[in-house]
């Protein structure tokens, strides 16, 4: 069997959570495994899955959320986000309501006002992507 030697391919979600229109800030979850620290909600791509199945799917998985994609943010692949292996990233802003509740592989939950965000302990390339984010 042919196996291609290609990074893997993940999404990551920017979920912007909202209560009517007040923007109450972006939620982050707490790593159960390593690397530990914040970082986005998200996973990997199944075959036969969409990016934008993925992203939504890793989102509720994680942190109980059911959102709408805003927008894609961009695609990030640096070869060292990772210490396991090349991941390639495609990123989006999501919008969603209502209390998240950390499931899967999150072991808590966090909401962050944007100036609140906790620059030193994100993991993996998370802390570029989100200055990407605030810079548009």
């Amino acid at each position: 069997m042919f196996r291609p030697n290609t990074p893997y391919l993940a999404v990551d979600g920017i979920v912007r959570l909202w209560e009517g229109e007040r923007f109450k800030g972006i939620v982050l979850i707490e790593r159960k495994n390593p690397p530990y620290g914040y970082a986005l909600p998200g996973g990997f791509v199944e075959v036969g899955e969409r990016v934008e199945e993925a992203v939504l799917r890793e989102v509720k998985e994680e942190t109980s959320l059911e959102g709408k994609i805003a927008y894609l943010l961009g695609v990030f692949s640096d070869p060292n986000r990772d210490l396991r292996f090349h991941v390639v990233s495609v990123v989006f802003v999501i919008d969603a309501e209502g209390t998240p509740k950390a499931s899967s592989d999150a072991k808590e939950v966090h909401l962050f006002p944007l100036e609140d965000i906790p620059w030193d302990s994100l993991v993996f390339d998370h802390a570029k992507i989100l200055k990407e984010f605030l810079r548009r």
